[in-house]
C-alpha cells in the first residue's frame, strides 16, 4: 500500500499539485466555475494518467523515450494559465472601477475552450488505452470501468459548470448554447489534432506535450476560425456571433497570426499543388522527382518550393486578413514602416541581435565540433545568449520585440521545413549544423529544442499585452529558462551531489542554485523597471512563491521544461 501511494504521489505530481492549488486559492469567488472546472481538470488528469501509465501503449503511438506520460501536467498547464490571467484581468479592472464583465469574457471563452480541448483528449486517451493491451486482467479491465465512470461523471460535472458560468455572464450578443457548440467543435478538433500530430512525429514527445501543443494550436488558430466565420456570416446574425471574437488585437498580433496561419497550412498546400503538378506532368509519385529524377529534377522541386512559399505569404495570407480582419495595408509593407517608424532604435537593435547570434552560433557551433564539453552544457549557453539578447529589448522596445519573435518563429518554422524535407540547397546544411545542437529530447523527424526555447521567452511576453499590473511576468521564461535553467544544470552538472530520486539525475544544489539566481535577477530587474514607469506590485512571497515552484518542477518532470516551467512561472506571477 505504501508502495502504491508512492507512485502515486511523485515529484511531478505533488509539484502540479502545488501550482494548482496556488492558482484556486488566489481565484476571487465571481471565477468559482472556472476554479471548480479546473480542479475537475486535474482530478480528471492525475486519474488518466494514472490509467495510461498503467497499461500498455497501443503500438501507434509511439511518444519519445524515457519521459513520462505527463498527461496531469499537459491538462492543466494552459487552463490554469487562462484562469491566472483571468484572476489578474479581473483584480486590476476592479482596482481601477472597471465593470470586468466585457473585457473578462473573451479570456474567459479561451479559457473554457483550452478546458474542453484538454477534457476531450483525455477522454480520448481513456479510450484509447483501454482496449490496447490484448492481456488484460480482471482486475486491470475492472479499474479501467471504473476510471471510465469516475472520469465521465466529473465531465458532465464540468460541462454543467461550464453552461452555469455562460448563463450566468451570457449578454444581449452572446448565446450559450451557441458557446456551447463552438466548444464541442474545439473539442473535436483537438482530438483530431493530436491523433495526427503523433502518428506524424512518432517518438518526438510525451502525451502531456503533445496535449499542451493540440490544445494551444486549436485555442490560437480557432480564433483566426471565429474571425473568419465571424466575417463571413455577418449577414445572417450579426449579434448572435459575437462571442466567437475573443477579444481585440493589435496589428502586430494580427500580423503574428496571419503569418503562423500560412505557414501551418503551408505543407497542406504545398502538398496539394505538388500533387496537382506531378499529375500534370503525367508523373506517379512526386518522390520520382528526387530519387530518379537527377539534380535538375531536385532544382526544380526547390524552386517550386519556394515559390509557393512566397506565394502563401505575400498573396494568400495577405488577403485573408484584408478580407477577415480588415487589415487595409500589405504586411510586408506594414513591418517595414513600422521597423522605419524608430529607425535609429530598432535598426540599432536588429544590428545588436546579429552580431550576438553570429558570435554565438560560429563559436559555440566550432566548441561543439573540436571540444570535450558535453552538449547538455553547450546547450545552456544558448539560454544565456537568449538573456542577453531579449532582456534589454524587452526594456526598452517591447513592442518590436513582440514583432521578431514573431517573425524568428517563422524563420525557424521555414527552416525546419527545408531540413525535414531536404530541399536544395539548404537542407543538408541546416539538417547537419542541427544535429550538433540535439540532445535526447529532438528525434530524427522533428527538433524541437530551439522552437520550445524561443516559444518559451516569447509567449509570456505575449500573453502580458494589454492590462499587466505584474511588471515581472513578461520576463518569466527569460528568467526561468535563461537563468534558473541555466544555472541549475551548470551548478548540479559540475557540484551536484544530492539528488532528488534515485532515478533521476537533477540534485538539490542545482536546484537551489536555480532558484536563488532568479531571485538575484528579479532583485537587479525590478528596480531597472520601476525606472522605466513600472508601477511594483509583486509581491515577495507570492514571488518566492512561484520561483520555488516553477524550480521543483524543472527539478522533477520528465517533460520538455522549455514548454511547460516558463508558463508555469508566468501564470504564478501573474497572482
Amino acid at each position: 500500500m505504501a508502495g502504491g501511494a508512492a507512485d502515486i504521489l511523485n515529484g511531478e505530481r505533488a509539484v502540479v499539485a502545488l501550482f494548482v492549488s496556488r492558482v484556486l486559492l488566489s481565484a476571487p469567488l465571481s471565477l468559482l466555475y472556472e476554479s471548480l472546472a479546473l480542479f475537475l481538470l486535474s482530478a480528471c488528469g492525475l486519474l488518466v494518467e494514472i490509467s495510461v501509465e498503467g497499461s500498455s501503449a497501443p503500438p501507434r503511438f509511439k511518444t519519445r523515450p524515457g519521459a513520462s506520460s505527463g498527461i496531469l501536467l499537459g491538462a492543466v498547464t494552459l487552463p490554469a494559465v487562462m484562469l491566472s490571467r483571468l484572476i489578474q484581468l479581473s483584480r486590476v479592472l476592479l482596482e481601477k472601477n472597471v465593470n470586468p464583465d466585457a473585457d473578462v469574457s473573451g479570456l474567459g471563452m479561451q479559457f473554457w475552450i483550452a478546458s474542453a480541448s484538454c477534457f476531450s483528449v483525455l477522454i480520448f486517451f481513456c479510450l484509447a488505452f483501454q482496449h490496447s493491451p490484448k492481456n488484460t486482467t480482471f482486475f486491470q479491465l475492472k479499474n479501467f470501468q471504473t476510471s471510465n465512470c469516475g472520469l465521465m461523471y466529473m465531465v458532465l460535472l464540468s460541462m454543467a459548470l461550464c453552461y452555469l458560468s455562460f448563463t450566468a455572464k451570457a449578454d444581449s450578443g452572446s448565446l450559450p448554447l451557441l458557446k456551447f457548440v463552438w466548444l464541442i467543435c474545439h473539442s473535436l478538433a483537438s482530438v483530431m489534432l493530436i491523433q495526427h500530430i503523433l502518428l506524424a512525429f512518432p517518438s518526438c514527445a510525451s502525451l502531456g506535450e503533445v496535449l499542451l501543443v493540440s490544445s494551444g494550436l486549436v485555442l490560437y488558430f480557432g480564433d483566426a476560425l471565429a474571425h473568419s466565420l465571424s466575417k463571413a456570416l455577418t449577414f445572417l446574425s450579426p449579434s448572435a456571433l459575437t462571442f466567437l471574437k475573443y477579444g481585440t488585437h493589435s496589428e502586430i498580433a494580427i500580423v503574428i497570426q496571419g503569418v503562423m496561419l500560412g505557414l501551418f497550412l503551408f505543407p497542406a498546400f504545398y502538398k496539394i499543388v505538388l500533387w496537382a503538378w506531378v499529375h500534370l506532368t503525367n508523373l506517379r509519385k512526386p518522390e520520382a522527382l528526387a530519387t530518379n529524377g537527377g539534380p535538375n529534377n531536385v532544382v526544380e522541386i526547390s524552386v517550386f518550393f519556394y515559390a509557393s512559399l512566397s506565394f502563401m505569404l505575400t498573396t494568400l495570407i495577405p488577403a485573408w486578413m484584408y478580407l477577415v480582419r480588415d487589415f487595409q495595408k500589405h504586411p510586408v509593407a506594414w513591418v517595414f514602416t513600422f521597423v522605419f517608424s524608430d529607425p535609429l532604435k530598432h535598426l540599432a537593435l536588429c544590428l545588436y541581435w546579429v552580431c550576438v547570434i553570429c558570435v554565438s552560433v560560429l563559436r559555440f557551433y566550432d566548441i561543439s565540433k573540436h571540444s570535450k564539453i558535453e552538449r547538455i552544457l553547450l546547450r545552456k549557453y544558448y539560454h544565456l545568449v537568449a538573456v542577453l539578447m531579449f532582456s534589454p529589448a524587452l526594456l526598452l522596445q517591447p513592442a518590436f520585440l513582440n514583432l521578431a519573435f514573431g517573425a524568428a518563429f517563422a524563420v525557424f518554422l521555414v527552416l525546419e521545413m527545408i531540413r525535414v524535407w531536404k530541399i536544395w540547397p539548404l537542407g543538408h546544411i541546416i539538417h547537419h549544423f542541427m544535429n550538433a545542437f540535439t540532445d535526447h529530447r529532438d528525434s530524427d523527424i522533428l527538433i524541437v529544442s530551439h522552437f520550445s526555447l524561443l516559444l518559451g521567452c516569447a509567449l509570456p511576453i505575449w500573453m502580458s499585452s494589454g492590462l499587466n499590473d505584474r511588471p515581472l511576468a513578461p520576463f518569466a521564461g527569460i528568467l526561468s529558462l535563461g537563468i534558473g535553467d541555466t544555472m541549475a544544470s551548470v551548478v548540479g552538472h559540475k557540484y551536484g551531489v544530492l539528488r532528488w530520486s534515485k532515478t533521476g539525475k537533477k540534485t538539490i544544489e542545482g536546484t537551489a542554485a536555480g532558484i536563488t539566481s532568479v531571485l538575484a535577477a528579479c532583485s537587479v530587474l525590478l528596480p531597472l523597471l520601476a525606472s522605466t514607469g513600472y508601477f511594483f506590485s509583486q509581491h515577495w512571497l507570492s514571488l518566492l512563491v512561484a520561483v520555488t515552484v516553477s524550480g521543483l518542477l524543472e527539478a522533477y518532470t520528465a517533460q520538455l521544461d522549455n514548454a511547460f516551467i516558463p508558463l508555469v512561472f508566468f501564470s504564478l506571477l501573474c497572482l
